[in-house]
């Protein structure tokens, strides 16, 4: 294999990114951010790599998400804190449930791009190119909108340093303190139709009050107001990608400096293509979207080629198939990594297989049906034994309606209330943490399964 070098994609064949039509304006932002300091520090993601490792052996869970698609318009600092506080009260229960550590990565401070099943769109007659995602043209439906303008880059990486500034200050500045995060969750058992939370939800506050009643204050323990948490996104502007790759002076390794891990969604997985040859050279933890039609095959050399050391934590396998089709596929291609003794952490993906449209005309995704798929995939690893190292939501701490279903009941007629997503359907806030609950108590039954083959 030649020698990996950050622009070598650029000789590989190319799907799901813009044709550029003013090269000059493209080489331009391209240099430009080259002088920009990088987002994430490559100490970060050996970090987080050694977190991945350790959902890979059962030690840990991965909790990933975030938006479908980051917006320039909806933007905001409360956005931000919202997403982030959900996304703490969903790793709080979490770790409840697996009694792991709950490893917290967001879908944010670069998911801006977003692959589309068509290169176009009609809409009344009239055909145009397809909203790309904001860092490469706009969501309006006219002409000009939808030509891919490489200065969008340098917002949207303004957008990715402020969104980080905000979470680092979240994380470490005492916004993520455990009792508080709990106080948060116990408001959601309030709702009569969540009542069958509570019962969990009272014996972590019986955790929390033993552990203040045995003299560990806050001020004590380190851990207790503060939380490690990464960012993520689909490398999939290869331009933004290697305008913002460095060389980590430590270790001489090329760091993906636009986010601490980085994914090949499914629609970009071509083991010879160039989204491929890109992450293959980084240092960064790399995940890859595995879907229906992801052969043992293809699967045995995508792993070669992005983890060829076989190195723990570096390769996650995003499964995502769909509600009823998690045992028909996912057993093959624990069967092809089990056949290359290939070191991996399995994710569930329980979003994008399940998007319907729904007789109002919007896309959403019933909430029964990503319960479904999550519970088949703890199902097919128990089966192999093997280990569910983490899931993958799209989700947002905003009080929207795009997903039906939850204690909340939306329904197909509420969508239309709050349907703000440019691209696919979130969970809520309120679904969110309910679908934490429900992947704990499956966590719950499989410790106590464990437990129980363990003593005879």
């Amino acid at each position: 294999m030649t020698e990996w070098q950050k622009a070598n994609w650029r000789d590989k064949p190319r799907v799901q990114m813009p044709d550029y039509t003013d090269a000059a304006a493209l080489n331009a932002v391209e240099a430009q951010l080259g002088k920009y300091p990088p987002l994430v520090f490559a100490g970060e993601a050996r970090r987080l790599k050694q977190h991945l490792a350790a959902a890979g052996r059962g030690d840990a869970f991965l909790l990933q998400g975030g938006d479908c698609a980051e917006s320039f318009e909806q933007f905001s600092a409360n956005s931000i804190r919202d997403t982030f506080k959900v996304m703490l009260q969903m790793a709080m229960v979490l770790t409840f449930g697996a009694k792991v550590p709950v490893v917290k990565v967001g879908r944010m401070a670069g998911q801006f791009a977003k692959p589309r099943s068509a290169p176009t769109e009609v809409v009344n007659g009239v055909e145009l190119p397809s909203y790309r995602g904001d860092i490469i043209n706009e969501l309006a439906f006219t002409p000009d909108a939808r030509i891919p303008d490489p200065r969008k880059m340098l917002q949207a990486y303004t957008q990715a340093a402020a969104t980080l500034n905000l979470l680092r200050a979240f994380s470490t500045g005492g916004y993520a303190d455990v009792h508080q995060v709990h106080q948060w969750t116990l408001g959601f058992t309030e709702g009569e139709k969540a009542a069958r939370y509570r019962d969990m939800a009272s014996r972590i506050t019986d955790a929390l009050d033993f552990i203040r009643a045995a003299g560990v204050s806050n001020e004590q323990a380190h851990t207790l107001h503060t939380v490690e948490f990464y960012t993520s996104h689909e490398a999939l502007l290869l331009e933004y990608e290697e305008a913002m790759t460095r060389n980590d002076s430590t270790s001489g390794k090329w760091l993906a400096g636009s986010g601490h891990m980085v994914w090949i969604g499914d629609r970009t997985r071509q083991p010879d293509g160039a989204h491929v040859e890109f992450c293959r050279g980084i240092l960064n933890p790399v995940g890859l979207k595995c879907g229906p039609t992801t052969t043992a095959e293809d699967l045995k050399v995508l792993m070669s080629k992005l983890n060829p050391a076989n190195e723990a934590g570096k390769l996650t396998l995003i499964a995502r198939f769909g509600a009823g089709k998690v045992a028909e596929n996912l057993p093959r291609l624990i069967q092809a990594v089990q056949e290359e003794g290939a070191t991996v952490t399995w994710v569930c993906d329980p979003m994008h297989g399940n998007t319907i449209k729904s007789a109002t005309g919007y896309k959403t995704r019933p909430f029964d049906s990503v319960l479904r798929e999550v519970r088949e995939f703890f199902a097919v690893h128990e089966a192999e034994g093997t280990i569910p190292g983490g899931v993958h939501f799209e989700m947002t701490g905003l009080d929207v309606t795009e997903c039906t279903g939850g204690v909340r009941e939306v329904t197909e007629e509420d969508l239309s209330d709050r349907y703000h997503t440019a691209c696919d359907p979130r969970l809520n806030a309120s679904q969110s943490l309910e679908l934490a609950f429900l992947v704990a108590e499956e966590l719950v039954a499989r410790r106590a399964k464990a437990a129980e083959a363990a003593n005879g």
